[in-house]
């Protein structure tokens, strides 16, 4: 946990009244302008985790640092995101552990490659593979911009996955839309007993992608989706909110066998 004061070139959340959050990069002399009026960055700057500004209209703005949903869903985008509530459960079905070393093809926007590499830690191993450029360039800003720098365990490539040799993993995560046509490649450098993870939108997808790890000899094949419902909580009132996060995306993990 950083216990330091908010610093300049810090990413800081800002939460009004409402409870509209706004991310914003500190910067000397800088302000925020939105609905509530102008807020200094000067007035942020120095100040510790949970403390409330106010803008030069009196609007009142709660400063913290980001966890990582919040900078998933607020962070820029190339291909659409892994939300907050699939990147949780990936990590976990996956196992993925620290010092793991981990391949994952596509980094899209970079959720799940930030997630991976706090997960796994300095003495683990990220690979991630990305074939468009753009979605390339857009993953490796969202990291350095999460991280302030890319980590030294991550290697982000721009190429074909299945261009992959002469490492062996213990997790592969794939967020394409056709992982079937790389699971052979992938499923060779996976070692036995190894996790793979598909993250896939529709049932079609995810037929054929179980269909393909049981002939690749995968085992222990489990497809499942995350619902996220949160509730209205006050005195008089305890009920599930108007609106859900409902299906996002399908999550399938599978292990190698040796066969």
């Amino acid at each position: 946990m950083n216990a330091e004061p908010l610093t300049s070139g810090e990413r800081v959340l800002l939460i009004d009244s409402r409870g509209r959050r706004f991310l914003v990069r500190l910067e000397p002399g800088a302000t925020f302008h939105f609905h509530g009026g102008a807020l200094p960055h000067d007035l942020v700057l120095g100040s510790e985790e949970g403390t409330t500004v106010h803008t030069t209209t009196g609007a009142p703005l709660v400063c913290f640092r980001p966890r990582l949903a919040d900078f998933i869903l607020k962070m820029g985008r190339g291909a659409q995101v892994i939300y907050p509530k699939d990147v949780g459960p990936i990590l976990v079905y996956a196992d993925v552990f620290p010092g793991a070393r981990v391949l994952e093809a596509g980094s899209g926007s970079g959720a799940l490659t930030i997630a991976l590499c706090r997960a796994v830690g300095s003495e683990g191993r990220v690979v991630s593979y990305e074939m468009r450029e753009e979605f390339h360039q857009v993953a490796r800003r969202n990291v350095e911009d999460f991280f302030g720098k890319a980590p030294a365990w991550l290697d982000m490539r721009q190429g074909d996955v299945r261009e992959v040799t002469g490492d062996t993993f213990h997790r592969v995560a794939l967020d394409l839309p056709e992982p079937w046509a790389v699971l052979e490649e992938t499923a060779s450098v996976l070692l036995p007993g190894g996790v793979l993870c598909g993250y896939l939108p529709t049932t079609g997808q995810v037929l054929t992608l179980v269909e393909s790890m049981k002939a690749a000899h995968f085992a222990e094949i489990q497809t499942f989706e995350v619902m996220l419902r949160t509730w209205h909580v006050e005195p008089r009132s305890v009920r599930p909110d108007h609106r859900m996060v409902a299906h996002t995306g399908f999550i399938t993990v599978g292990r190698k066998t040796s066969g």
